[in-house]
């Protein structure tokens, strides 16, 4: 099993997701969705370019919802052309240390847990490993709801999203900076926003093993 590399070896981009389940967990149909913010660096000292994604669906969970986060962002940054180095921020645990451990052993037992029982959304991780294409990522989790600018945003795209079960069908051009000023202005985020990461603390997940299956 290789071990994380350390440093980027493409060009970065960074990634804040969420998801939301309006009802998550309770009897009936509960709509929820996805947002995504990407970050991308331009010349030194230039503002980034930040662009807005978001997913929905009428019946779902979290978990379902934080592994569509992952699978569009991916997705959209594969629509490129070109593979990324993507620092990959989301407050699900499930999402982070499924990628980052627990992927690994259900690969090699088949997609069974550790008790023998089949994986949960065995099809929707599938879809984030496979969308992982020529990219490497580096997973990494932040509290959610604790103030974090881009965090809270995700989850500002994500609770609409699911509310109007909308989909923004690509990404497109971020309300962020809009977004945190009137935020800021009522004093809900004091926090700074998170500066873009660096190339040098970049640490890429270790393999899968996962070979996605070509459908016929």
């Amino acid at each position: 099993m290789s071990p994380a590399t350390a440093g980027a070896r493409h060009p970065l981009v960074a990634v804040y997701a969420d998801e939301s389940c309006l009802g998550n967990g309770r009897e009936g149909q509960n709509p929820g969705g996805a947002g995504v913010l990407i970050e991308y660096a331009r010349a030194t000292g230039e503002p980034l370019v930040r662009q807005d994604l978001w997913v929905s669906e009428p019946a779902t969970t979290n978990n379902r919802m934080a592994l569509r986060s992952a699978t569009e962002a991916l997705n959209a940054l594969s629509a490129r052309g070109a593979p990324f180095s993507v620092v990959f921020t989301s407050d699900s645990k499930y999402l982070i240390e499924g990628m980052k451990s627990w992927v690994r052993s259900w690969v090699k037992r088949d997609w069974k847990k550790a008790d023998g029982k089949p994986v949960e959304n065995r099809a929707l991780w599938e879809a984030a490993l496979g969308a992982i294409g020529a990219h490497e990522v580096d997973w990494r989790w932040v509290r959610g709801h604790a103030g974090h600018p881009q965090n809270e945003y995700a989850n500002h795209l994500a609770t609409r999203a699911a509310r109007e079960q909308s989909t923004s069908h690509a990404p497109v051009e971020s309300s962020f900076d809009v977004w945190l000023v009137s935020q800021r202005a009522r004093g809900a985020i004091a926090r700074a926003e998170s500066a873009f990461p660096l190339a040098t603390t970049f640490r890429a997940a270790r393999a899968t093993g996962f070979a996605p299956v070509a459908r016929v």
